[in-house]
């Protein structure tokens, strides 16, 4: 059996640095290329070592894929193909080829220009790594070689995330990257086609979380924010660039506008004043709502929502601040912390996962106190919040999925070891398939079927929807197709006789098989045929019985005809009539094809 090899380098059974390497039909595909968001050592990036111990990695991978422009997704790229050397093909969608090198950038200045950093890629390289992007489109079918093919399916989640199904030869995969099965105010949900992959690699970032109903977490946020600015506090909401960031820009200003309320809300800019553009210009990936309104207004453009300055963190008074990045581990949330969590009167709401090692993860466990680099105790006296607007999937939103797309066997990846035991367990027990949760490093051999690819002609099909689409609709009905397998140029092809016979040029030859009954049935023989028609139409019900001009009747190529057998009376005196009786007898003949059906009408007639 035919194997599929997957290696975890980052993402198994831990979230940030998501990097998979997937080994089947002889081709090498890396599915994202992420950093960690939780250290800043040489554990940022995956080990690219695994793949070869030094040197450049072109000959070893056939191909990337990046999910998305989160960091923990595209966060090494630039090391892996600049650093390290990667200059085969990169695959993404529009959207994510836009936004990435900004976070990139973004990054890059952050380690670099502000903590120092060395043995970190430039400007320059950014450039160069992404001129060696392929931008991908929904649905397209992208053959990257003549025996890899991948196609991009919508994620919700953030702007132009997309799922990846990748096939070699017969066996195929189904990469979720991170997606959200639940719409929400800017984005669609997720969706893919029933393509029963032999594997289907899932996030896992909320194994074990069943998310309450969403309006509520919407009231309650504006609820907390509205308290804390009446009382005279300052809301800080640690937000990435995209996505959760315009989600509660759209919620909070329309609660502005519909309570006509005056306290200042701020939106650090730069980088998130880029973000809104791309969401203008990449309009089609938000949902129905937005494209509908974006005729007489676009929801990006806020009136009550300003663009912040470094000035405004020590002005007095209340105010709503969303700055990046959202983990509270860099950049201007953290600077705006520092200032504020001392007051009891403010307030913090962290409205998405934080990785192990950052500030937001600390202050979220409870910690009252937090010590940074330099030695600078800060003490967190300001309220505390998390109220998930995540845009990932629930555990009901995984399970959701694989029911959809049906795959053979399951593996977890992007989420916490003791949630995903517990998931897989679910998972064991409700779809009855295999499910692996391979730590960073450990290889899973997956075995699949042997599945040879027959082409079919097209008139074999429609022979097979015409009888389908004739009966009662069942969803459970298998569907069969009949043909002859014929091999040519080392392909297999399922044929038509009729196509065969053209193909070949001979002429075709039908065997036909006759039996006769004798009946004893008084009276003429059109009331006989009459009366076999009428138990016929009985007996075959969801077959075409039909009755002929010339005393006989056709089921398929099954034909019945009577005919009347006079039999003489040899001791007739001179001049009266020599005929005794007239028997019936009853011809059935078939052609080979309708064996079946001419034994089972041949065994009623018998019986009669």
């Amino acid at each position: 059996m035919p194997d599929i090899k997957i290696t975890p380098l980052g993402a198994g059974q831990d979230v940030g640095r998501s990097c998979i390497l997937l080994s089947m039909g002889g081709k090498n595909i890396m599915l994202d290329c992420g950093m960690h968001m939780g250290y800043n050592d040489e554990r940022r990036f995956p080990d690219f070592s695994f793949i070869i111990p030094e040197g450049p990695i072109t000959n070893h991978i056939d191909c990337v894929i990046i999910s998305h422009f989160h960091l923990d997704h595209c966060g090494a790229l630039p090391y892996m193909t600049e650093m390290v050397g990667y200059t085969g093909p990169i695959y993404m969608t529009h959207p994510t080829k836009a936004i990435a090198p900004i976070l990139l950038e973004d990054m890059r200045k952050v380690a670099v220009e502000r903590k120092g950093e060395s043995n970190f890629f430039t400007t320059q390289m950014i450039k160069d790594c992404m001129k060696k992007v392929i931008a991908v489109t929904l649905h397209q079918s992208v053959m990257v070689d003549s025996e890899l093919e991948i196609k991009a399916y919508y994620a919700g989640h953030v702007l132009g995330a997309a799922m990846f199904w990748i096939r070699v030869g017969s066996q195929s995969v189904v990469y979720t990257g991170d997606y959200n099965m639940t719409p929400d105010r800017h984005l669609g949900a997720a969706w893919i086609d029933k393509c029963k992959p032999d594997l289907l690699i899932t996030e896992s970032t909320y194994a074990t979380t069943i998310r309450d109903s969403k309006r509520c977490r919407e009231r309650d946020f504006l609820k907390k924010v509205h308290e804390c600015v009446a009382k005279g506090g300052k809301v800080l909401i640690p937000v990435f660039a995209l996505g959760r960031a315009q989600e509660l820009c759209i919620l909070l200003e329309t609660y502005w506008e519909r309570m006509n309320l005056k306290y200042p809300v701020y939106f650090a800019v730069g980088l998130t004043e880029k973000a809104n553009n791309y969401y203008k210009m990449f309009i089609t990936w938000t949902n129905q709502k937005i494209r509908k309104t974006f005729v007489q207004r676009n929801m990006f453009d806020f009136k009550h929502i300003k663009p912040f300055d470094k000035g405004y963190i020590d002005n007095p008074g209340a105010m709503v601040v969303f700055a990046t990045p959202g983990m509270l581990h860099a950049g201007l949330s953290l600077q705006i912390f520092k200032k504020w969590a001392p007051n009891e009167n403010n307030m913090v709401i962290m409205p998405g996962y934080c990785v192990q090692g950052t500030v937001g993860h600390k202050i979220l466990g409870g910690a009252k106190k937090v010590e940074f680099e330099n030695r600078q105790v800060v003490e967190v006296k300001m309220s505390v919040e998390y109220m998930s607007f995540s845009a990932h999937a629930d555990a009901k939103g995984i399970m959701q999925l694989i029911q959809f797309c049906e795959p053979r066997n399951v593996m977890l990846v992007h989420g916490e070891a003791v949630k995903m035991e517990f998931l897989k367990e679910k998972i064991r027990e409700e779809f009855k398939i295999e499910c692996y949760t391979p730590a960073n490093g450990e290889t899973c051999t997956i075995s699949t079927p042997i599945k040879i690819p027959v082409e079919t002609s097209l008139s074999i099909l429609k022979e097979e929807v015409k009888k389908y689409n004739a009966q009662p609709p069942d969803p459970k009905r298998r569907r069969i197709i009949h043909g002859i397998l014929v091999m040519k140029d080392n392909k297999i092809s399922l044929m038509s006789i009729d196509e065969i016979f053209n193909e070949a040029g001979i002429d075709r030859h039908v065997i036909r098989f006759i039996s006769k009954i004798k009946l004893d049935d008084p009276g003429p023989p059109m009331r006989t045929i009459e009366k076999l028609y009428n138990m016929l139409n009985e007996r075959l019900s969801g077959w075409t019985v039909t009755m002929n001009d010339n005393n006989s009747i056709n089921v398929e190529s099954v034909n019945i005809k009577i005919e009347t057998e006079e039999v003489p009376n040899a001791g007739a005196p001179h001049g009266q009539s020599s005929v005794v009786s007239a028997h019936k007898i009853c011809n059935v003949s078939w052609v080979n094809q309708d064996e079946d059906l001419g034994s089972y009408i041949l065994g009623l007639l018998q019986s009669l």
